[in-house]
């Protein structure tokens, strides 16, 4: 989509939450099973009413409040690993949002959107963690999410207020169009060491702090994190 397009509104296709729960065997414990909601809840800085976090470390928080994931991959993703139940309806990826028609190329940090009563703005892209490998039951589920940029992004909020489940995303400013969520996923993860793009990240205002500290960490160093840790339950 050209950044300068103007964006129609967007309804939701679910709103979704999720409480804290265990994820397969060992006791590791989750919130990314989320269902939709039937009524409207109350979004605050840390996220909504009723959603959990498992891992408060790693997610959650005012820069990931929201998750947002566009029900547009799924068909690709059930050509990609076979057909899976989870990918029958929305919810499978832990999103809060999901929406047809809206992903990370038509998306940039910085984009603020109205959304019932709140205001919530574009943060940073998901960086997958080895818990969708458990929850898909594929072992590189992570890893492919991130090598084909179908990542989702977060929200952080601006104004908090009530959402319904049929709510609409109206966008009403953007901050840095040219910085889509689709740039972001190729600067961090793309073969060949940008530090042109690495040194933008790191001025980027708008983007959260800690993405622009690993940018700044690349500048200094010249080196590629490890993200089998991330990735890979073994590695964690």
């Amino acid at each position: 989509m050209d950044p300068t397009r103007a964006l129609p509104p967007i309804p939701l296709v679910a709103l979704m939450t999720g409480r804290v729960a265990p994820l397969g065997a060992g006791g590791v414990t989750s919130g990314i099973a989320k269902r939709p909601v039937a009524a409207a809840v109350m979004l605050h800085d840390h996220g909504l009413d009723g959603d959990e976090q498992g891992d408060l470390r790693h997610h959650g928080g005012p820069e990931k409040a929201l998750h947002h994931y566009p029900l547009d991959h799924y068909a690709g993703w059930a050509a990609g690993i076979g057909a899976r139940p989870l990918l029958d309806a929305p919810g499978a990826f832990g999103e809060n949002l999901s929406t047809l028609g809206l992903a990370e190329r038509d998306v940039a940090v910085g984009d603020v959107f109205r959304l019932g009563q709140a205001v919530i703005e574009v943060s940073q892209g998901r960086q997958p963690c080895w818990k969708l490998n458990r929850r898909f039951g594929v072992p590189d589920m992570s890893r492919r999410v991130q090598d084909s940029g179908r990542t989702g992004w977060y929200y952080r909020v601006i104004e908090g207020g009530r959402i319904a489940p049929d709510a609409v995303l109206t966008r009403i400013d953007r901050r840095a169009p040219d910085w889509t969520i689709e740039r972001l996923s190729r600067a961090l993860y793309g073969a060949a060491p940008d530090r042109g793009e690495w040194a933008a990240m790191a001025a980027l205002e708008v983007l959260t702090p800690n993405w622009r500290a690993l940018a700044l960490r690349r500048l200094e160093t010249g080196r590629i994190e490890d993200w089998d840790r991330r990735l890979y339950e073994k590695a964690a």
